[in-house]
């Protein structure tokens, strides 16, 4: 661990992840059925599978922060990863305000997991 991180502070940042990656798991799946419901190039097969994607990375990384996986740090890189990735898709919505909300929580989601990964790593 880093001489700057106490072990209270790796474990604030941790519980922080844990809830960008619930509420990103949440948004993620709701925002399926949105898109479905809209039709047309929101529900274009390569969007909707990143959406299930990053739903399923994120419950993943949070379980394993929640049982304390000494691997955490590689399901968070990888959450990272494919939340970037799924802001993007969402993006290419930009009058759309769910779409909207969907892609600024992936954002602050793989910012989350990416200093959790970094974390990890110092460990």
């Amino acid at each position: 661990m880093n001489d700057d991180m106490n072990g209270d502070e790796m474990a604030t940042a941790m519980d922080d992840c844990i809830d960008w990656c619930t509420s990103c798991h949440d948004v993620c799946t709701q925002t399926v059925n949105y898109c479905l419901g809209m039709g047309g190039e929101h529900a274009a097969q390569e969007h909707v599978r990143l959406l299930l994607d990053c739903a399923e990375i994120c419950k993943t990384s949070a379980d394993f922060m929640l049982r304390e996986s000494p691997l955490h740090g590689v399901t968070c890189n990888a959450c990272a990863e494919v939340c970037e990735r799924c802001a993007e898709s969402c993006e290419r919505f930009p009058d759309d305000e769910v779409m909207r909300a969907c892609a600024e929580t992936c954002r602050g989601c793989a910012q989350s997991c990416r200093e959790m990964a970094r974390m990890a790593h110092v460990a």
